[in-house]
């Protein structure tokens, strides 16, 4: 019998870590949201660095206040020192934050360097950002391009995520690196996917590179995170990783139903200079 429930605690581990993942905010969390992808395995590691640095600070700093306060309150030491200097403590106060800094610094700047720049990337996929939306073009699968649009309030189904999901979710391959080229129309945007560890700005006029890999199938929940707008609040990112073949069959889709709507573009757009022109003319 023990056997047996070793085997089915194994069982139900292995099928928790296929179980597709959903990289979201949850009520009351308190740490950085579960990894998943590489990205985010970095910057938690060094979010855990960080953090044990600051404890050890925090427990020192606690410690000698408490000595100072009891070693040096007015009836242990009536008679107080005058001494106004201490070159040994000065040396020590100076150099060992100078120290502590270093060890910050050296993983903090390979972790920048790490995000910057995709690695032999499996697929580009350019993201422009708008007042209050965003587009995704693919040109490495025949260029196609999409609006992604948040989802109203009023038209959310069940199981869905308020104020998070959008009408057309941004489908990557899982265990592929996939290079994200940002780039602004209006104002400054910030595209940012917590649970992939992916934060780039969308800046008018310039185009920005990093890239994201999601190591496991799951649905990962974002939000552009630098005031642009009114609607700044209300502007999610859906990116869904799937297995290979069923992101081969969307992109499939995808090259014609969004296809058809690129041609539509420039014919809608000529239309309605028309009508402009033909309602100007009859003033």
């Amino acid at each position: 019998m023990a056997f047996l429930g070793l085997v089915a605690a194994g069982g139900m581990a292995v099928a928790q870590d296929q179980a597709p993942m959903v990289g979201a905010p949850i009520p009351w969390g308190m740490g950085l949201q579960a990894s998943g992808g590489p990205i985010k395995d970095a910057i938690s590691s060094f979010n855990e660095l960080v953090f044990w640095i600051i404890v050890v600070i925090t427990i020192f700093v606690a410690i000698l206040l408490a000595w100072v306060m009891w070693r040096y309150n007015e009836k242990a030491n009536p008679v107080p020192s005058q001494n106004s200097h201490n070159t040994p403590l000065e040396i020590a106060w100076t150099v060992i934050p100078v120290l502590i800094l270093l060890v910050i610094a050296v993983p903090s700047f390979r972790l920048i360097y790490y995000q910057d720049r995709a690695r032999d990337a499996d697929l580009t996929i350019n993201v422009t950002g708008h007042q209050w939306y965003w587009n995704y073009r693919f040109p490495d699968h025949g260029n196609f391009a999409f609006d992604s649009r948040p989802i109203q309030d009023e038209d959310i189904k069940a199981g869905q995520m308020r104020s998070l999901e959008v009408d057309e979710p941004l489908l990557i391959p899982v265990g592929r690196t996939v290079r994200v080229m940002t780039q602004g129309v209006d104002v400054i945007h910030s595209f940012f996917v917590p649970s992939l560890g992916v934060q780039r700005y969308t800046i008018p006029g310039r185009t920005l590179e990093t890239w994201m890999r999601a190591d496991r199938v799951g649905t990962f929940y974002g939000q552009c995170n630098q005031i642009c707008g009114v609607n700044h609040w209300f502007m999610p990112i859906v990116v869904k990783a799937v297995p290979q073949a069923e992101f081969d069959a969307w992109v499939a889709s995808a090259r014609t139903r969004f296809a058809r709507q690129d041609e539509q573009a420039p014919a809608l757009a000529e239309a309605a200079g028309d009508t402009i022109r033909i309602a100007a003319a009859r003033q």
